[in-house]
């Protein structure tokens, strides 16, 4: 973390199944702060499931999406911000979740990650022939992204309260040092 920036936010990126949501919730809970998951606004506004977006529109359809989105968090405060795991691979989209919120990268070995969302049958990106060797290689891609967060926080062989516990006590370590 370098410079003085405001910290009114807490984003959470990285790969699906690191724990953004259940982290993200608690911590929301914890801190009395609103919990917003992008990919569910997407839902929202776009009135169908992603998997029917990436099926019907395409996948960078989904991304403009996505980006309207990180634009409107600009005049959000106290949020915690779940994102979509590609969400952060547009710079565009990192660089301004960076002007408001500490963005915590949460992080675990791709095994770990097939084994936490190898039964859900609503990831798009996963309907693949060989899904381990799909989350090995964007892993690879998205990772110099994940790497620009401000905090990495493995979240292997830990429980979802341990995990929302560190983050919290970087968020607040954050905010004191750039008042």
């Amino acid at each position: 973390m370098t410079g003085t920036r405001p910290i009114h936010n807490l984003a959470l990126i990285g790969f699906m199944g690191t724990g953004k949501s259940a982290v993200g919730r608690l911590i929301a809970q914890i801190l009395h702060f609103t919990y917003l998951d992008t990919d569910q606004v997407v839902e929202f506004r776009a009135h169908k499931t992603i998997r029917d977006i990436f099926q019907q529109d395409g996948e960078p359809a989904f991304r403009d999406w996505e980006r309207v989105i990180v634009e409107e968090l600009t005049r959000r405060n106290k949020t915690v911000i779940s994102t979509g795991g590609g969400l952060p691979a547009a710079q565009a989209n990192l660089d301004s979740l960076k002007t408001h919120s500490l963005v915590v990268c949460l992080w675990a070995s791709a095994d770990t990650i097939y084994e936490r969302v190898r039964d859900h049958d609503h990831r798009p990106l996963l309907a693949e022939a060989e899904p381990l060797g799909k989350i090995r290689e964007l892993l690879a891609v998205r990772e110099p992204y994940y790497r620009q967060a401000d905090v990495l926080v493995n979240t292997e062989r830990r429980s979802v309260r341990e995990v929302a516990i560190q983050v919290i006590h970087q968020f607040h370590m954050a905010q004191v040092a750039h008042r």
